[in-house]
């Protein structure tokens, strides 16, 4: 079992950044792929970024290519999501995710954290 646990969201105004922390609960994080999602009120769950095992690929969604950068420190069992740039439709809680399989877009990940709000006043 993996517990996630995200931290860093927060009001921003548009324009301005902020950094996402997931910090997980087991020894053998390396062997996690990691991914962020998002989910707006009323709207379904949906991917952001993801990150393999060793940090060597990402991937992104259109929407945030360019402005959000998804990394991972294996030593110290986190990943992160740096979030410039930032837009009112980028509002939502964010989850991050753990699979040991894959990495990608799907939304079968293993484990998932709470969530963290993110607001971005216009």
């Amino acid at each position: 079992q993996v517990q996630l646990v995200e931290s860093g969201g927060g009001l921003v105004q548009a324009g301005g950044s902020l950094r996402l922390s997931c910090a997980a609960s087991t020894r053998t994080f390396s062997n996690y792929a990691m991914a962020w999602f998002r989910q707006a009120p009323g709207k379904e769950r949906v991917f952001v970024a993801t990150i393999s095992w060793s940090g060597g690929v990402t991937s992104y969604a259109d929407s945030v290519k360019g402005r959000f950068t998804i990394s991972r420190d294996n030593a110290k069992n986190t990943v992160y999501l740096q979030m410039n740039s930032l837009k009112p439709e980028d509002t939502a809680v964010y989850y991050c995710a753990a699979d040991s399989k894959r990495y990608g877009a799907q939304r079968d990940y293993d484990y998932w954290g709470q969530g963290t709000q993110v607001t971005v006043s216009s």
